[in-house]
C-alpha cells in the first residue's frame, strides 16, 4: 500500500531492502530460523517448568500512582481528548478539501492505526480511555439513569471476539482493499457505519461490548498484554516483565481469529507491494481492488487456519487432553501469536510511522485546506533522514525475529504448564515448524518488493 501525500509517495511498509542489510539475505533467513530453533532447543534444558505468573507477576508500584491513574479526573481528561482529537480528524473529513492534503487519511491510517501499537506497548490498553464511542455510550447512559456496563441483553460468551475480528477484518479492508480508501467520503462513510454497528450494540449489550466487540479497543488491549506496567487481580498497577502480561490474557472463542487477521493483514500489505502481486492484480481478470481483497482474506485465513491445525495436530500427537478438551488448545495458545503480530506489525510500518507521521503533522496545520497555519507546521517538509535505510531494515529483521522467539517462549510456558513433560515437548514439534515458516514467510515477504 502507497499513500499520495503533497506529491511524494510513501510506501506503507518499511523502505528499506535487502542491499541495506549488512549481512547477505540468505544470512538473515538462516539467522531468523536458527533463532527461533536455538530458543526453543534452549528454553526446553533451562525452562523445564512454568515460569510465567500473568496476573500475579511483577513488582506493585506506589498506591499513589494507581490512585492518579485511576482518578476521575485523569480518566476524564482522556475522555475529552478522545472526543475533541477525534472532533478534529471528522471536522477535517465533513468540512476539508477532499485531496491529498486533506490530513483525514493520515491521522487514520498513520497515527492511529499504526501509532496504536507503539502506544499500547508504552502506555497500556489507551483507547479504553480515548475511545469516543465508549465516551458517547457513557453519556447515554447516565441519561437513562443505568450503569453502563448493565445492558439491556445479556452478552452472549459465545460471541468472544468474533466482533472484534470482524471489525478488524473489516477496517485492513478499507486500507488494503477499498477503492478510493483516501477519500474523505470513503472514510466518512465507514467511519460513520462503524459507529452506529458498535454504538447499537453497545447500547444493548453494555459497556462489555467493546471490551471484546469494538476491533480497535480489542486491538490496543492485545498489545498492551505486552506493555512493561500492567495490573494485578486487585487493580493495582505492577512494574512487570512483559511475558506475564500476555499470559494474563485468557482463552476465548474468536480469539485467534482475531490475531489472525492482524498478523495476516499486515503480511498480505507486504505480498501486496511485490512486484509479482502488483502484475498480477493488474493483468488478471479481476480488478486490483477485488483481486486485493480476495488476497487479504485468503491470507487471514492461511494464518488462522494454520495455526488452528498445528494445535489441533498437537493434542493428537500427545494424546493428552486438557480440561475444557483437546479443541480449546488453539484458543489456549493463540497468546502466542500476539507478540508476534505485533513484531511484524512494528517491522512492517516503522519507518511509515516515522516518515509519514511527520506529514500528518504537517497537513494538521491547514485542516479545511484554507491556508491556515494552525500549528506552525504548514511550511515544514518531512526529514528523510531521521532514520537511515539501513536502521529500518534491521527493524524489520529484529522486529519479525523477536516476535517470533517471545511467541515460542510464551507457547513454551504454556505448554509445560497444561501438559506432562514428555507430551510438552512433542507437542511444541508441530507448532516450532509452524513458527520457523512464519519467520522464514515474514522475512521473505518484508523484503520482497
Amino acid at each position: 500500500m502507497a499513500h499520495q501525500i503533497s506529491g511524494a509517495v510513501v510506501l506503507a511498509h518499511g523502505i528499506g531492502g535487502r542491499r541495506d542489510l549488512p549481512l547477505p539475505f540468505s544470512y538473515v533467513l538462516v539467522g531468523g530460523a536458527l533463532a527461533v530453533l536455538v530458543s526453543f532447543a534452549a528454553l526446553l534444558w533451562l525452562w523445564p517448568t512454568s515460569r510465567l505468573r500473568g496476573a500475579a507477576g511483577g513488582r506493585a508500584l506506589p498506591h499513589w500512582a494507581t490512585s492518579m491513574i485511576d482518578a476521575p479526573e485523569t480518566r476524564w481528561a482522556l475522555r475529552l481528548l478522545g472526543l475533541a482529537l477525534t472532533g478534529f480528524v471528522a471536522t477535517a473529513a465533513l468540512f476539508g478539501k477532499n485531496d491529498d492534503l486533506n490530513p483525514t487519511a493520515s491521522f487514520v491510517y498513520v497515527l492511529f492505526w499504526v501509532g496504536l501499537v507503539p502506544a499500547s506497548l508504552l502506555l497500556g490498553p489507551v483507547w479504553r480511555l480515548l475511545n469516543p464511542l465508549r465516551t458517547l455510550h457513557l453519556g447515554f447512559y447516565a441519561l437513562l439513569g443505568r450503569r453502563p456496563q448493565d445492558g439491556f441483553l445479556p452478552l452472549p460468551p459465545r460471541l468472544g471476539y468474533w466482533p472484534a475480528a470482524a471489525s478488524l477484518l473489516a477496517f485492513t479492508w478499507l486500507e488494503l482493499a477499498a477503492p478510493n480508501r483516501d477519500s474523505t467520503t470513503t472514510l466518512i462513510t465507514w467511519f460513520g457505519a462503524y459507529a452506529l454497528v458498535h454504538l447499537g450494540s453497545a447500547v444493548a449489550y453494555g459497556s462489555r461490548w467493546f471490551d471484546r466487540g469494538d476491533g480497535f479497543e480489542a486491538y490496543s488491549t492485545l498489545a498492551a498484554h505486552l506493555a512493561p506496567i500492567g495490573r494485578r487481580t486487585d487493580g493495582r498497577l505492577t512494574l512487570r516483565n512483559p511475558l506475564d502480561g500476555l499470559d494474563q490474557l485468557p482463552a476465548a472463542p474468536g480469539l485467534v481469529a482475531t490475531v489472525a487477521v492482524l498478523f495476516g493483514s499486515t503480511a498480505f500489505d507486504g505480498a501486496s507491494a511485490s512486484t509479482t502481486w502488483v502484475v498480477h492484480a493488474q493483468s488478471g481478470p479481476l480488478s486490483p481492488d477485488t483481486a486485493n481483497a480476495l488476497g487479504l482474506l485468503a491470507t487471514v485465513v492461511f494464518v488462522g487456519l494454520s495455526f488452528t491445525a498445528v494445535l489441533r495436530l498437537s493434542g493428537r500427537i500427545t494424546g493428552v487432553t486438557v480440561p475444557d478438551g483437546r479443541d480449546t488448545l488453539p484458543a489456549r495458545f493463540a497468546h502466542s501469536l500476539v507478540p508476534i503480530a505485533v513484531g511484524y506489525v512494528i517491522a512492517h510500518y516503522f519507518s511509515y510511522l516515522v516518515f509519514n507521521g511527520q506529514q500528518a503533522f504537517i497537513l494538521a496545520s491547514d485542516p479545511l485546506g484554507t491556508g491556515e497555519n494552525l500549528f506552525g507546521t504548514a511550511t515544514r517538509h518531512a526529514d528523510y533522514t531521521l532514520v537511515s535505510v539501513t536502521v529500518i531494515a534491521l527493524v524489520q529483521v529484529f522486529g519479525v525475529v523477536i516476535g517470533h522467539i517471545l511467541g515460542t517462549v510464551a507457547a513454551h510456558d504454556r505448554a509445560v504448564r497444561l501438559l506432562p513433560r514428555g507430551a510438552a515437548v512433542l507437542g511444541q514439534l508441530p507448532l516450532l515448524v509452524l513458527m520457523v515458516g512464519y519467520t522464514l514467510g515474514g522475512l521473505l515477504l518484508l523484503f520482497s518488493s
